[in-house]
């Protein structure tokens, strides 16, 4: 008997059916050779403090650092859990092979893992390995299963993420509640939420120092086009920049040189998770958390592939498969057909391997949401297709014209962009959150050489403060580690040092709320008097820092591809851990932090 374990019973419903396993058993599916049993997510988890020794019970700053010599894993205490845990021992106890059926990633090969160690498997253990839970793929991955062993580093790195968690969680949350909290409080403290939290008070600081100025620019208008001057300066008086003003008025404006240039623009690219949660939270205002459950959701009803990606490449072997998911998503034909008319060119752009690990961007599979009924998961689902569409679209095309003029010594420019061939912008029309722009006006016919009146004017601005970060802005700099990027190839090329996560991002970002540490404001995502002063509080700069954070983000990516040991990674940590209880206790500042806690 081959026993198949899912991470939810709906899984295990679908790949029962496939199977053959109709018969419907307490836990369990069973019929043609197979068992087909499920998970609720994590059954097992880490073991707590108290669970090594009775030193660790009782709160005590001197009984720190809690390091375990080997860490061990337990059943969660939750009845039905326990319950359905039993079912698994049972099955995998006569089983001739057992199938892990988890979600495709380093999460939910870890829930696997624990389960199979805390029931002993004995037997030789497949992979399931699949981007997507329509039945084709179902059943073109059980006609390819994979070794488990070929998926070791992968769990490797997710339990280095555990560990580590664990370690600085556990240890930094019982340290800094032991030293700066009352009794009863506590100030949670971990590896990733700490760094995040430093980025929100630091934009914090930032906006509450900033001191507006103002400044005024020189333009002119000519022709009903409005030049600016160049070299862009900002004077710091109305005075300076009248004294320019006045000595160009008497002077004709002359046009010097006029260039055009054709360009080209790619489409947005295509969603992994984070891009998505940005892009969900400008629309409609969606938490990340949100978003991430609705994606979920849509992957769980076949009609989008696997979520939790960082990637927003396709790999190659998906290429032959494009037509026939264009084909399939009927609903949108009048776009699809366009492309399907000829052959979809294999862009760089989109199919490279080199930049997929475990899954590809998030796509539709083709499946139809026409029974989608929840009005949220169908604008989800129209965004994602749009995206998908306008990808084997051709690129935008346009040119771009620059007038130079001058007014006496004074040199001033004017940039205008022409649409010749929309391209993608038929499916997307302008891509999200993209303003209009001043060197996108249309230009009247300027003449190399004429000359005219013009009409000088100051204009006065003043400068702004840095914005407070939004669900979407910071998920954005948790990517890049606290850089603020916005160029899509260099956001992809950070990623590994980014902080978290995609799939535990807004989790972080809703444990600082409920902490406490952070508030919603509308859209905003603020720092509290709490977080504030737990920040400041914190002197180690390895605890909060989200450049060395990234850095350990990045050693966990490699312990994943083999490159990095898993013990020097935790090595690391330890010797960190002791660095910041060292410096903890000797503080004596008497420092007390007020937390409310929800």
């Amino acid at each position: 008997m081959k026993v198949c374990i899912t991470e939810k019973p709906s899984v295990a419903r679908d790949i029962a059916s496939l199977l053959g396993a109709r018969n419907r058993k307490d836990g369990y599916f069973e019929g043609n050779g197979y068992c087909v049993t499920w998970t609720f997510g994590h059954l097992c988890t880490l073991k707590d403090p108290a669970d090594y020794t009775e030193r660790w019970k009782r709160w005590d700053l001197y009984s720190l650092p809690m390091i375990p010599p080997k860490f061990g894993i337990k059943l969660i205490d939750n009845d039905s859990y326990i319950k359905q845990f039993k079912v698994i021992e049972n099955l995998v106890s006569t089983a001739s092979e057992v199938i892990n059926c988890g979600d495709a990633g380093q999460e939910g090969e870890l829930i696997q893992r624990w389960v199979l160690q805390k029931a002993d498997v004995k037997c030789p253990v497949k992979r399931l390995w699949i981007s997507s839970l329509t039945d084709a793929a179902i059943r073109d991955g059980f006609q390819n299963l994979r070794d488990s062993a070929e998926f070791d580093n992968l769990y490797y790195a997710g339990l280095s993420r555990a560990i580590g968690d664990w370690l600085l969680g556990l240890n930094g949350t019982r340290l800094y509640s032991l030293k700066y909290s009352d009794p009863g409080i506590t100030l949670s403290v971990g590896r990733v939420q700490t760094p995040t939290l430093a980025m929100i008070v630091e934009r914090h600081r930032e906006i509450e120092n900033f001191k507006p100025q103002d400044y005024w620019e020189l333009k002119t208008v000519y022709r009903d086009v409005t030049f600016n001057a160049t070299p862009a300066v900002k004077y710091s008086s109305l005075e300076k920049g009248k004294e320019v003003l006045e000595k160009i008025k008497p002077f004709l404006l002359v046009i010097d040189d006029i260039s055009e240039k054709t360009g080209r623009e790619s489409a947005p690219r295509l969603f992994d998770l984070t891009s998505l949660q940005v892009e969900c939270n400008s629309r409609f205002g969606w938490s990340a958390d949100e978003t991430l459950k609705l994606i979920q959701s849509l992957y769980e009803k076949k009609l989008t592939t696997y979520p939790r990606v960082d990637t927003t490449y396709l790999s190659s072997d998906l290429y032959t498969r494009i037509p026939e998911i264009l084909k399939n998503m009927v609903h949108y034909s009048e776009l699809t057909d366009e492309i399907l008319k000829g052959k979809i060119e294999k862009s760089k752009k989109i199919f490279d391997d080199s930049k997929v690990t475990d899954h590809h961007a998030i796509i539709p599979t083709g499946e139809s949401p026409k029974k989608l009924t929840d009005q949220r998961e169908r604008q989800l689902y129209h965004l994602i297709a749009l995206r998908f569409i306008a990808n084997f679209y051709p690129e935008c095309r346009f040119t771009t014209t620059t007038v130079l003029a001058s007014a006496e010594e004074q040199q001033f420019r004017a940039t205008g962009k022409v649409i010749k061939d929309p391209g993608w912008r038929i499916v997307l029309g302008n891509s999200s959150n993209e303003e209009k722009k001043e060197d996108e006006t249309v230009l009247p016919e300027f003449t190399k050489g004429e000359s005219g009146p013009h009409r000088p004017k100051l204009q006065k601005k003043t400068t702004t403060p840095p914005k407070d970060f939004t669900e979407g802005t910071l998920l954005k700099a948790m990517e890049s580690a606290g850089k603020n990027v916005d160029d899509e190839t260099l956001r992809e090329a950070m990623k590994e040092n980014g902080i978290g996560r995609p799939s535990t991002r807004s989790s972080i970002i809703e444990t600082l709320i409920k902490r406490g540490y952070v508030k919603r404001n509308r859209k905003k995502i603020q720092a509290t008097p709490a977080g504030i002063a737990l920040i400041d509080t914190i002197s180690n700069e390895l605890l909060k820092s989200p450049k060395l954070t990234g850095m350990w983000e990045n050693k966990l990516r490699r312990i994943e591809r083999g490159e990095y040991s898993p013990k020097e990674f935790i090595d690391e940590l330890k010797t960190q851990l002791n660095e910041i209880i060292v410096g903890v206790r000797n503080d004596r500042s008497g420092v007390k932090i007020e937390a409310k806690q929800k």
